[in-house]
C-alpha cells in the first residue's frame, strides 16, 4: 500500500505541475483524478477520500486518513515523505494547506477548511492600548532575521495546548521556501546586547498577492499583536490582497478577522493568485517547462524600499533583512485604510 500511494502521489504531483508523467493504468488515472477532484471541492468529506482510495482496490485506504479528520474540514493524510515545494505552493493556491497531528507526527493531511478566517487589509482594529505599544516602539521589530526560531517557538508547547500541528515535514518545506523568499517572518524583540530576546512573532507563506498566515507566538504582553499589526502594514505597502488566517480565533477576531464561505474565500484567492508563475521555481529545481507568464506578485520587502531601515544590515547585499521601522508609519498605514 506504501509503494502504490507513492506511485498515485508522484501522478498527482505531475498533474498539479503540468510536468509530463509516465503513462498510468486507467484504474490508477481514475484514483489520482479522484483524489484531486475531492481536495478542491466544497462539498466533499472524508468519505470522499476512502471512495477515491478505494478506486485503488485497496480496503486498508483508510489508514491514510487522519483519524481527526472532522467533516467541516475535508483532507488527506499522506505518508512520510519530504513535502514537494512546488506541490505545497499549487496546493496553497487551491485553497489547501498542510498539517500534523502533533511535532513528532510523521504524516501530514490535506486540510480546505468550509469556513476560512481572513484579515480584512483595510480593517485590522488597531486598540489603543495597542496603537500606544506600537507608538512607543516596546518591541525591536524585525523581518526574516530569525525565520528558523520563530517557527520552533510557534511550536512549543503553551498553556493550554501541549501540542503542535508544526511537525519536521512541514517546517522543513517552511524553511526552504524562506531560503527561495517565498516564506516570512515577523519577530519581536526584547533586551539588548546579550539580554536581547525573542518575545513574539509570526510567519507565513507569501504566493501572489496572498499571504498565508501559518501561526504566532507570545512571551510577552502584546508581542504577538504588534507583529501581526507589522504584518498588515506591511501587506499594505506591498500591494497584497489577501491575508489568510485559516481558523477562527478570538486572538484574530478581536484584531479584525472575520470568517468567510469557502466559495467567497475561492474567490479572493483567485484574484490574488491570478497570473502567478511557478515556472522560474520549478526551473530551479530542475524541470525543464516552457515559459510561462511573469505573473503578478506583490513586493513583501516594499516597506524596506520606501522607508530605509533605521539601522542597516551589516550585508548591504542582503534585501531580507529590515531594522525597525517607525512606529508611527506603522500606525499611519493601518488608519489611512480602516
Amino acid at each position: 500500500m506504501r509503494g502504490l500511494f507513492h506511485y498515485v502521489w508522484r501522478e498527482w504531483v505531475a498533474l498539479l505541475t503540468s510536468i509530463p508523467a509516465t503513462p498510468m493504468s486507467l484504474a490508477a488515472g481514475l484514483a489520482t483524478a479522484a483524489l484531486l477532484w475531492c481536495m478542491v471541492s466544497a462539498s466533499d468529506e472524508c468519505n470522499a477520500r476512502r471512495n477515491a482510495l478505494d478506486l485503488l482496490g485497496t480496503s486498508s485506504g483508510t489508514d491514510l486518513l487522519s483519524a481527526h479528520c472532522p467533516a467541516a474540514v475535508p483532507c488527506l493524510r499522506s505518508l512520510a515523505m519530504a513535502i514537494d515545494l512546488t506541490l505545497l505552493l499549487r496546493a496553497y493556491a487551491l485553497g489547501i494547506f498542510p498539517m500534523a497531528d502533533s511535532r513528532d507526527d510523521p504524516e501530514i493531511f490535506w486540510v480546505e477548511p468550509k469556513a476560512r478566517a481572513i484579515l480584512p487589509l483595510d480593517g485590522f482594529h488597531l486598540s489603543r492600548s495597542l496603537r500606544k505599544s506600537i507608538l512607543q516602539e516596546r518591541f525591536e521589530v524585525t523581518v526574516d532575521t530569525a525565520f528558523a526560531d520563530v517557527i520552533r517557538a510557534c511550536g512549543d508547547p503553551v498553556e493550554g495546548r501541549t501540542e503542535t500541528w508544526i511537525n519536521a515535514q512541514i517546517e522543513d518545506a517552511c524553511l526552504r521556501l524562506h531560503a527561495l523568499g517565498q516564506a516570512h517572518s515577523v519577530e519581536c524583540w526584547m533586551g539588548q546586547g546579550a539580554d536581547r530576546r525573542l518575545v513574539g512573532g509570526l510567519y507565513g507563506i507569501s504566493l501572489g498577492r496572498a499571504f498565508f498566515g501559518e501561526s504566532m507566538f507570545s512571551r510577552a504582553t502584546d508581542a504577538s499583536k504588534v507583529a501581526l499589526a507589522w504584518l498588515v502594514a506591511r501587506l499594505i505597502a506591498g500591494g497584497y490582497r489577501l491575508l489568510d488566517c485559516q481558523f477562527m480565533t478570538d486572538h484574530l477576531s478581536s484584531l479584525g478577522a472575520v470568517e468567510i464561505s469557502q466559495q467567497d474565500y475561492l474567490s479572493l484567492l483567485g484574484a490574488a493568485v491570478e497570473g502567478v508563475d511557478l515556472g522560474g521555481l520549478l526551473a530551479a529545481r530542475g524541470f525543464s517547462v516552457s515559459p510561462g507568464s511573469a505573473g503578478v506578485s506583490a513586493a513583501f520587502d516594499a516597506l524596506d524600499v520606501l522607508l530605509p531601515p533605521r539601522f542597516p544590515s551589516p550585508d548591504p547585499g542582503d534585501p531580507t533583512v529590515s531594522g525597525p521601522t517607525s512606529g508611527q508609519v506603522i500606525v499611519q498605514l493601518l488608519t489611512q485604510t480602516s
